[in-house]
């Protein structure tokens, strides 16, 4: 029980840091680094609002309740990150989007829906062989979480080095880390165009 415990909180975590599937770490990138050590409340409820959506999406598509074109899915998965990094650009140097908390975690709900959609289908294989699909949930959430919880202290370590010790003004950090990622993605658009 608690060997199948860890094996599936395990497999959270390695669907988050898998290097082949580092779309799921940019995303987490580009919705830290507006943010500091001293918002640590605010960032984790962000990507805990993330993992309910991308939960949620599992659910529905684990239940069958909820079908979707999986090429449609790969191809929102880049979208969503550029929408975040393309919104960092316009808002960096303004601080943290503290007025506008309903429309950051609704937009952030929306992207974990999308991004647990994109998922659906090798998790409906691995639910396959369990006859607990709610306790399997439950722990990959967790490992989810968890390794969400790593990249964003990594995230807001690296940038409070940046910002301290090589005097990069956040207004820069926030503009070159989000035209680094908007780099990555564009490619990652066009060769899962659909259209």
């Amino acid at each position: 029980m608690l060997e199948n415990f860890w094996f599936n909180v395990q497999y959270g975590i390695n669907h988050v840091l898998d290097i082949n599937a580092y779309d799921h770490v940019l995303f987490l990138i580009v919705l830290t680094i507006p943010y500091v050590f001293k918002d640590w409340k605010r960032v984790f409820l962000l990507v805990s609002t993330f993992t309910i959506g991308h939960t949620l999406s599992l659910v529905l598509a684990a239940y069958h309740i909820v079908s979707v074109n999986g090429a449609l899915i790969e191809f929102l998965i880049p979208v969503t990150i550029l929408i975040i990094a393309v919104f960092n650009v316009f808002t960096a140097g303004r601080g943290p989007q503290k007025g506008k908390v309903g429309v950051l975690f609704f937009s952030t709900l929306f992207f974990g829906l999308i991004h647990g959609l994109g998922f659906a289908r090798e998790f409906q294989m691995l639910a396959g062989k369990t006859d607990s699909k709610l306790a399997l949930l439950v722990e990959f959430a967790l490992g989810i979480e968890i390794s969400q919880v790593i990249i964003v202290f990594c995230v807001l370590f690296l940038g409070y080095l940046m910002q301290t010790l090589f005097r990069f003004s956040k207004r820069d950090w926030m503009m070159v880390v989000s035209a680094i990622v908007v780099g990555l993605v564009i490619p990652m658009i066009i060769h899962r165009w659909i259209f």
